[in-house]
C-alpha cells in the first residue's frame, strides 16, 4: 500500500527513521558501556518491538500492564516503576520484572523482602529536588509537594539493606547540560549512599536523538557514574526512541467561517493528539506555516463536541479543499499511548512505512473498541 492509499486517520510509524534512532542510542549503550531500555509510556507499538530488541537492552514499564507488555513482546530486560504497588499484582510483578524500583520507604519495607527472594533487584527513587524545567509543572517530578521519589530528609538508611540502585528522573524533553545539573544535586544529597549501590538509572526525558543533542556531555555524565562510583548506569528514554519517526495522517471533512477559516478534519486533538491540550503543543504539519505566514489561514479543528477540540492555527500556499489530506510530523510519541473514544470517535489505524517505502496497516480499529470498554 502507498502512503497515499491509507485510510484516515491514521498513525504511520516509519521504519527507519526509528531504526535510526535505535542506532543513535545503541552507539551510546557501545562507547559507555550503560545500558538503554524503552520507556514504553511514550511509545508501546508492539510491532515495532523486535527491531527494538536488537539495538536496546530491554524496556521499563510504570505498571504491570506495560510490564507484561515488554515481558510478552520484547522478552529481555525488564524494569518497572510506579508511585505505589498494588497487593494484589505486586507477585506477578515481581515474576516478570528484573529491576523493581521502589518510590518510597514504606514500599521497600512492604514488598522488599518479597522482591530479594525471587532474585530481583531493588531500587528506591530518590528526589534530588533540582528542577531544570521551565513553564512546565505538569511534567516536573521535582515540582514542589511532587508525589515521586524519597527527599534526603527523609532518607532511612537503615532500610537500605538489599538495596543496590537508586533511579531519578527529573527531565522532559531535555539536554545533557540539565542531566549534569541534576548529577550534581544527586551528588550533593545522596552521595554519601552511592558507593554502597550497584547501578544507578538516569530515567527519562534525555532527547538524546535530537539534531542538537550534546551527546559527549551524555556520556561524560555516564562514565562519571561509573568511574567514581562504580556504578552501572541505565537510561530509560521513551521519546527518543521514536522521535520524529512518526506521522498522523487526517483529512480535511468540512470548512467553516467564524470570524476565521475552519477546517473541520476527521480526527480531534481531544481523541487523537491530547498532548496538544496538555502541553500545550502545537504539531508540526506538513506544508503549512504560521498563522498570516502563507496566503491562506485555518483553525483546524476536531468532531468532538468539546469547544476547545482544536489542533492550532496552519497557513497554506492555497485554499483548503473538502477531501484534503493533511499530514502532522512527530505523532508516533505520546500519541497512540494516549488515544481515547470520548464522544464515541473511532480510534485511528495504525501503519507501518517499511524501509522501501510501502506501508502496511497493522491494526485498525471498529465500534466493538468502543463499546466493549464501557459497562
Amino acid at each position: 500500500m502507498k502512503f497515499e492509499e491509507l485510510p484516515t486517520p491514521c498513525f504511520v510509524v516509519d521504519e527507519e527513521l526509528i531504526e535510526r534512532n535505535l542506532k543513535i542510542l545503541n552507539g551510546v549503550m557501545t562507547r559507555t558501556g550503560a545500558k538503554i531500555v524503552l520507556a514504553q509510556k511514550a511509545f508501546s507499538m508492539t510491532a515495532m518491538y523486535p527491531l527494538i530488541g536488537q539495538y536496546l537492552s530491554g524496556a521499563t514499564a510504570s505498571g504491570l500492564y506495560e510490564a507484561r507488555l515488554s515481558y510478552e513482546a520484547m522478552g529481555k530486560e525488564n524494569h518497572v516503576f510506579a508511585p505505589a504497588y498494588r497487593q494484589d499484582e505486586i507477585d506477578e510483578i515481581i515474576s516478570i520484572c528484573d529491576h523493581i524500583i521502589f518510590n518510597s520507604f514504606s514500599q521497600l519495607e512492604k514488598f522488599k523482602d518479597k522482591a530479594l527472594k525471587a532474585g530481583r533487584k531493588v531500587g528506591l527513587r530518590i528526589n534530588p529536588e533540582c528542577s531544570t524545567q521551565e513553564g512546565h509543572e505538569i511534567y516536573d517530578p521535582c515540582s514542589p509537594g511532587s508525589r515521586f521519589g524519597t527527599k534526603s530528609e527523609d532518607f532511612r538508611p537503615e532500610l537500605l539493606d538489599g538495596v543496590t540502585g537508586l533511579h531519578f528522573h527529573t527531565l522532559c524533553q531535555q539536554n545533557s547540560d540539565d542531566l549534569e545539573t541534576t548529577l550534581n544535586a544527586v551528588e550533593e544529597k545522596f552521595g554519601q549512599w552511592l558507593p554502597q549501590m550497584e547501578w544507578i538509572n538516569f530515567g527519562g526525558g534525555h532527547h538524546i536523538t535530537r539534531e542538537d543533542y550534546d551527546i559527549p556531555r551524555l556520556e561524560a555524565c555516564i562514565n562519571r557514574m561509573q568511574e567514581k562510583y562504580g556504578l552501572a548506569v541505565y537510561l530509560e528514554p521513551g521519546e527518543a526512541v521514536a522521535l520524529n519517526a512518526g506521522y498522523f495522517v487526517t483529512s480535511v471533512l468540512d470548512l467553516h467561517k467564524n470570524g476565521i477559516d475552519i477546517a473541520i478534519l476527521d480526527t480531534s486533538a481531544t481523541c487523537h493528539m491530547p498532548d496538544v491540550l496538555e502541553m500545550p503543543y502545537r504539531p508540526p504539519l506538513f506544508g503549512s506555516g504560521e498563522p498570516g505566514e502563507k496566503p491562506y489561514t485555518y483553525r483546524l479543528g476536531g468532531q468532538t463536541c468539546l469547544s476547545g477540540d482544536v489542533i492550532g492555527d496552519y497557513s497554506f500556499d492555497k485554499p483548503l479543499q473538502c477531501g484534503d489530506r493533511l499530514v502532522f510530523g512527530d505523532m508516533a510519541i505520546y500519541s497512540m499511548v494516549k488515544t481515547n473514544t470520548f464522544n464515541g470517535m473511532p480510534l485511528p489505524a495504525i501503519a507501518i512505512q517499511r524501509k522501501g517505502g510501502d506501508c502496511e496497516i497493522v491494526r485498525q480499529f471498529g465500534y466493538n473498541d468502543f463499546k466493549e470498554r464501557l459497562a
